[in-house]
């Protein structure tokens, strides 16, 4: 079949294909035209290839892939589903996220969105508590969930990451996390860091009397990261953190079936994503990634923030959040998770923009208040607060000096 042969624009798409959405520019020295282009790139993540075969057979047109759309440079393609191992999530990405990103004739070609058929969609378990399960874990249902990632993300002795941790428990914060490059090197050995530190979590929690949660980064390879989460479980923990790019999909799909018995929490730290979701015009879009992280089962992932340190711009942010909580399926909700370069300051906006269903973390925004993490978790919590009483910040830190002292600190950067 000729690269032609995978347009078709009369063609309407089954409710059993898989549906991609992409962007594509042509290289400028192509022979070929773009509706010829675009069947390539349906061509190669299907059955086709540069030339016409000898080997083909006439019933393999059926799984030929098909560009139904092309509206200037973005088009779409739809996959039949007999193409994929229905669960196997590495082999639905090297086809339609394969080697197309690597042809000479396109300049640029994004993946912009999947919509996965119900028969796909059956296939995943997807999260096994989602929002509803994390807010009943909790007890905490009607404000975002506060939380922080120890620091310096690396370099401190169990014992005072676990001090870290407590101090920032005893703060207000519900979450305390590791940073997504903590394992267990020499100076913080894993299974010290889980005894020590949810040790500090048990001693929070008598004195809040609110709930505490530690998520500590289990990533590793991918025997060493089950027997991770097992020690985690065992030692009374209750959730895991895994970074989901860097240990790749089979090893994602491992994580969630062994939790299957389990029965963690799973964070989802996006590490590595703006490598591939940063440029506008080539790639994988983060929307991408969240619905795959969602497909699998991951119960919180990180979305960006849409102010802060990152790159991502609001509607891009929205975009993200609306792949963890739209429908999907019959898929709980994924929790969104706002995270880097946050402070107090920042949580009108971020609530006006999201919603209370969001968990808020704030490293450097806790830990570099001048008067240290306790005080600066009481800053995060009082913003928190004055949110959902409606109440400005600079009238509710009026009342609250560790607020005002954040907010006087973090604006002046």
């Amino acid at each position: 079949m000729r690269y032609i042969d995978f347009v078709d624009l009369k063609y309407k798409p089954k409710k059993s294909d898989l549906i991609c959405s992409f962007y594509l520019e042509k290289d400028e020295k192509s022979p070929l035209n773009f509706k010829e282009l675009a069947g390539g790139v349906a061509a190669e993540s299907s059955i086709g290839t540069w030339t016409v075969l000898t080997t083909e057979k006439p019933y393999m047109r059926r799984l030929a892939a098909k560009v139904f759309s092309i509206k200037g440079n973005d088009l779409k393609i739809a996959y039949p589903i007999d193409l994929f191992e229905l669960d196997n999530v590495p082999n639905i990405m090297s086809s339609i996220a394969g080697n197309i990103f690597g042809l000479k004739d396109i300049k640029n070609l994004r993946l912009e969105n999947i919509d996965f058929p119900d028969i796909l969609i059956k296939q995943f378990n997807g999260p096994e508590y989602g929002i509803p399960g994390i807010r009943k874990l909790l007890k905490v249902q009607n404000r975002p969930l506060v939380g922080t990632i120890v620091k310096p993300k690396l370099g401190l002795n169990t014992k005072d990451h676990a001090k870290v941790a407590y101090d920032a428990w005893l703060g207000g914060c519900d979450i305390v996390k590791d940073d997504e490059n903590l394992s267990s090197q020499n100076f913080n050995n894993f299974y010290e860091r889980v005894k020590e530190t949810l040790k500090m979590r048990d001693k929070a929690e008598k004195e809040t009397e609110e709930k505490k949660v530690y998520m500590v980064n289990v990533t590793a390879e991918t025997n060493e990261m089950i027997k991770r989460m097992k020690f985690v479980r065992q030692h009374g923990g209750e959730y895991t953190m895994v970074d989901i790019l860097t240990i790749g999909w089979a090893g994602l799909q491992t994580v969630r079936r062994a939790n299957k018995d389990l029965k963690l929490v799973l964070h989802a730290h996006r590490a590595g994503h703006a490598a591939f979701t940063r440029n506008p015009k080539h790639g994988i879009s983060m929307k991408v990634i969240a619905k795959i992280a969602r497909l699998i089962g991951m119960d919180q992932l990180h979305i960006g923030t849409a102010v802060g340190k990152m790159v991502e711009t609001k509607s891009e942010v929205l975009e993200n959040a609306a792949a963890c909580t739209g429908k999907f399926g019959i898929l709980k909700k994924t929790f969104p998770v706002c995270s880097g370069g946050l402070h107090p300051g920042h949580i009108p906006a971020l609530v006006e923009i999201f919603g209370k269903d969001i968990i808020i973390q704030m490293g450097g925004g806790i830990h570099g208040h001048p008067q240290g993490t306790i005080k600066g978790a009481m800053a995060a919590r009082q913003a928190i607060d004055a949110v959902m009483k409606g109440k400005s910040l600079n009238d509710y830190s009026k009342t609250h000096k560790e607020l005002k002292i954040s907010l006087e600190y973090f604006n002046t950067k």
